[in-house]
């Protein structure tokens, strides 16, 4: 068959399908477009045993991705990434599986290089000649990147708080960058009018196109193959914009719809922190959309979205998998930082670390069973924010001695 099964766009508000062979950004409803494939065809063509044997990348799942031709593929080697148990910190919150989907070991060190790695190989394929985009600074870094090994140009714009290493990560990718005294919204308002008055590049805001989902939507892939295909009971997932969990949403049940798997979806967590959480808020209101959150500040910077243009979705996938929402303090996520690379020696982000927190408080409260699966997605590598880590260590003259123990 085709290396690609796509067919068309569909408005995730109203259904309306859209050309996917034209650059496209959000519906006419001014909601996202969500990429649709030819399933039966995959279903009739593709087998798990077939997938298993192919490079382990995410483009393994290439029928499955919206990348017409594979010359046009963009990679620094993306996708799968280690399902790690965890047992020494299962332990201590209680739990007997619990296992972590590391995406620190991708390029660009986030799962942000799997939306990079589709969403800037269809931009390319369909002529778009420079990507631009707000973020709270992996995104940026990650797209600044990918854009840079596709040959074309970036345009990126963060907060003048995002960690100092996304900065650098733009600046060495040649991109054209810019700081904004502001959150994420702010910098999103200045990028759309760049675009507006620019030839050949395309707005690639979270869920401003179709395609970085796509990318995203792997990890749940991914997963569901690791253990066997088979899924697992709870996945925890930090949520921002919201793209990750959304993503592992549709691909959980384009498997189902594929015969991959078969059974109840695992319940999905979505995880912010107590200074960003319109999610949670609107969950506990039997809500389908959140309203803005006031004030939004937390050092899980890569969470700090006051009001994601997909909210809906993530909703969506939290109540019809009998999922939950959930929201911590900055203080126990970075008491969770450090305790997983204690326990566990995985120095993990401090999105990932607030999932860590939810499992223990969920478990504390009985939502979580202690038998049942848990997958939580660390979301990058720790190394990315040195400064949410205190270190503080004697220093030694160099004729000193280091005390016994």
């Amino acid at each position: 068959m085709a290396f690609s099964a796509l067919t068309h766009l569909e408005c995730s508000r109203t259904g309306e399908r859209y050309d996917a062979e034209k650059v496209q950004g959000t519906s006419a409803a001014g909601a996202p477009l969500l990429a649709r494939y030819d399933l039966e065809r995959v279903r009739e063509t593709v087998t798990r045993e077939e997938i298993a044997s192919r490079a382990p990348d995410l483009w393994r799942y290439h029928e499955l991705l919206p990348v017409r031709a594979e010359e046009n593929i963009v990679s620094l080697g993306e996708g799968m990434t280690p399902l790690l148990n965890l047992p020494n910190y299962a332990k201590q919150i209680g739990l007997s599986r619990l296992l972590m989907k590391d995406e620190g070991l991708v390029p660009t060190g986030t799962f942000k290089a799997r939306g990079a790695a589709v969403g800037v190989s269809r931009a390319s394929e369909l002529g778009v000649r420079g990507v631009a985009m707000p973020t709270n600074g992996n995104a940026g870094a990650a797209w600044a990147l990918y854009a840079a090994r596709a040959g074309m140009a970036s345009l990126i714009a963060m907060p003048v708080d995002a960690p100092a290493i996304t900065r650098a990560e733009c600046h060495a990718a040649g991109s054209e960058l810019y700081l904004v005294d502001g959150l994420i919204g702010d910098a999103g308002k200045l990028i759309g009018a760049a675009v507006a008055e620019r030839d050949g590049y395309q707005d690639v805001s979270t869920l401003k196109e179709p395609y970085r989902l796509e990318g995203k939507k792997t990890m749940g892939y991914e997963i569901v193959e690791q253990l066997g295909w088979r899924m697992p009971d709870v996945i925890l997932y930090p949520t921002g914009g919201g793209v990750g969990i959304i993503g592992i949403y549709k691909a959980l049940r384009e498997m189902v719809e594929l015969g991959w798997v078969t059974g109840p979806l695992p319940r999905l967590v979505a995880v912010q922190a107590t200074g960003c959480a319109p999610i949670v808020e609107a969950f506990k209101n039997g809500a389908r959309e959140s309203e803005p959150f006031p004030d939004a500040k937390t050092v899980a910077f890569g969470i700090t979205v006051p009001k994601a243009l997909g909210d809906f979705l993530v909703l969506e996938g939290v109540y019809d998998t009998g999922g939950t929402a959930i929201a911590v303090t900055d203080e126990d996520l970075l008491a969770a930082q450090v305790e997983l690379a204690t326990a566990e020696g995985t120095f993990i982000c401090p999105e990932g670390a607030a999932c860590f927190v939810a499992a223990k408080q969920l478990r504390e409260a009985g939502w979580l069973g202690e038998d049942d699966e848990v997958v939580v997605l660390n979301t990058g590598t720790g190394v990315k924010y040195p400064e949410t880590v205190a270190v503080d260590v004697p220093t030694l003259a160099k004729d000193g001695r280091i005390p016994a123990r």
